[in-house]
């Protein structure tokens, strides 16, 4: 009678493997730990304190409640946001290293100077978290009381008058020379290194006009300390509805532009990370609680349903255009 046989290489190689497989643990064939699993980081590109600070540690706590894990704030201050979003643009796409910026350091910088090595495609977008309106205000010592007399003013004083900004290359920068175009006005540009010096010189009648976020601008607008003459946004604020929009003037009726904050993730990141993020903003920002903690701040909380790759491809198109037009360099 004849009896096949395993030809004993492939027997041994056989048990060997059944050998492997008895030893190994049932974890070695686990799945990846599923995202997150540890503490999230988010950087934000500026000292604590401000709007962008602020927004960054209201969006931290809800993720922190939403995902489970704690959420830590990073402040990395310094070139107008820039250093953060560069750490954040070449952190790990973990999901793990998340960036709440502002419209400057996303977007603009890389614009104005060729310092800034990052750009926007360097980030995958999360989405808008909140915008908030500029404001364009005149000081007592004008006169100047509505926005058409800060038209026929400067009109009537081509180059003789000034009007400041907390920098170069900041949107507050980038909306009053929107404001300039629009109206066909010439004035020259004061930057300051930051609000505290631009207010301080409005108040102190030794500037003619400055632009201010709203939030920053309203306490001084209250206490009749300047004169808000527009906000820069198309329709009136929320937050201050007395105060006209710009654009109900025919003469600026396309002056639309703020400032506004985002969640950002290094490219590349992981679809299932990316929509684990976005789903827990998305929870976030129809939180009737972080609404009203983000209207106090002066801020308009963003839509869920904006789609924020075109949003940010059309902000990225308006800056550059603005940006020429006033042959913006630094």
């Amino acid at each position: 009678m004849h009896t096949s046989r395993t030809p004993a290489p492939l027997r041994r190689a056989l048990l060997a493997s059944a050998a492997l497989l008895a030893a190994a643990s049932p974890a070695a064939f686990a799945q990846a730990p599923a995202y997150p699993s540890k503490p999230i980081t988010i950087v934000v590109g500026y000292p604590p304190g401000g709007s962008t600070d602020l927004t960054g540690r209201a969006v931290g706590a809800e993720l922190s409640n939403r995902l489970g894990v704690p959420v830590v704030i990073e402040n990395l201050g310094g070139a107008g946001g820039a250093i953060g979003a560069q750490k954040v643009a070449s952190s790990a796409p973990d999901g793990y290293t998340l960036l709440v910026g502002a419209s400057n350091e996303i977007a603009i910088n890389k614009l104005v100077t060729k310092k800034v090595k990052y750009d926007i495609k360097d980030f995958t977008a999360i989405g808008l978290v909140a915008s908030q309106p500029l404001v364009l205000v005149a000081s007592t010592g004008t006169g100047v009381k509505n926005l058409a007399e800060f038209t026929e003013r400067v009109r009537k004083n081509p180059g003789k008058l000034s009007y400041g900004s907390s920098g170069v290359g900041t949107s507050l920068h980038l909306a009053g020379e929107m404001i300039k175009e629009q109206g066909q006005l010439f004035m020259t540009h004061i930057p300051y290194r930051g609000v505290a010096p631009l207010t301080n010189d409005l108040v102190g009648n030794n500037l003619e006009f400055g632009v201010f976020v709203l939030s920053s601008g309203l306490p001084h607008i209250k206490s009749g300390k300047v004169i808000a003459l527009g906000t820069t946004e198309a329709k009136r604020s929320t937050v201050a509805p007395d105060i006209p929009a710009l654009a109900e003037s025919a003469q600026y009726k396309n002056v639309d532009i703020g400032t506004w904050f985002a969640l950002m993730a290094p490219a590349r990141l992981p679809k299932p990370v990316a929509e684990r993020l976005k789903k827990a903003l998305n929870e976030t920002l129809e939180s009737p609680d972080f609404r009203k903690r983000m209207e106090a701040a002066g801020s308009t909380v963003a839509s869920p349903s904006l789609d924020v790759d075109k949003f940010l491809a059309a902000e990225v198109a308006k800056y550059k255009k603005i940006i020429e037009f006033a042959k913006i360099e630094e």
